[in-house]
């Protein structure tokens, strides 16, 4: 058997995903993990810290991405387009996990006001990726693979915001389908963001 963390994680992660964060209690989310509700707050101080955590660990990894190449952008002899690929297909993949999981804290006015408070209090948020995207751009201009004149705020939030907006025109409980699958759409995003940083 799971540790009682990833339990909880798995719970919460699958719940979130049928139910909505809105409407699952930690009550429920513990039940599922086979565990008591004071057992989930032993691991997760709120919900919104086992939401970040849901994000983190069960969701494809775009933090830690966008952290390492902010790093070292050139490490590993790879583009920067290259590099922009794997961001977008990541933060695709990211997004329509996300997207059906957040969707429903936009419906309860007091709950996201809520929710909004506890990311900041954790240091976290949607605008995260964003600023960690804008620092890599950032290091790859320093090092003069971008354009010195390049807006990377700008780019960063076009590159994330067609990935967002992916996983919300083409919700798969909506049934409609992209036209692209997602490593085709990650490589002509990479292609064109970069027409107008390189």
């Amino acid at each position: 058997m799971k540790p009682a963390r990833e339990r909880i994680l798995d719970a919460a992660h699958e719940l979130w995903l049928t139910v909505g964060l809105a409407r699952t209690t930690t009550k429920e989310i513990a039940k599922a993990a086979g565990c008591s509700e004071a057992a989930l707050y032993k691991y997760y101080a709120s919900k919104e810290e086992l939401f970040t955590a849901v994000l983190r660990e069960r969701l494809p990894a775009l933090g830690p991405l966008l952290d390492r190449l902010a790093a070292a952008p050139d490490a590993g002899d790879r583009s920067v387009e290259e590099n922009l690929t794997e961001i977008a297909r990541r933060a695709t993949l990211f997004y329509a996990e996300s997207f059906p999981i957040a969707a429903s804290l936009y419906a309860e006015t007091r709950l996201k006001a809520r929710h909004d408070r506890a990311m900041r209090d954790l240091g976290t948020g949607p605008h995260t990726p964003i600023e960690a995207l804008d620092a890599y751009l950032r290091a790859e201009r320093d090092a003069g693979r971008v354009r010195p004149d390049a807006d990377t705020f700008a780019a960063a939030s076009l590159l994330l915001g067609a990935c967002a907006q992916r996983a919300f025109a083409y919700d798969a409980t909506v049934g409609a389908r992209p036209p692209q699958d997602v490593d085709t759409f990650a490589a002509a995003l990479a292609r064109t963001l970069l027409t107008g940083l390189a």
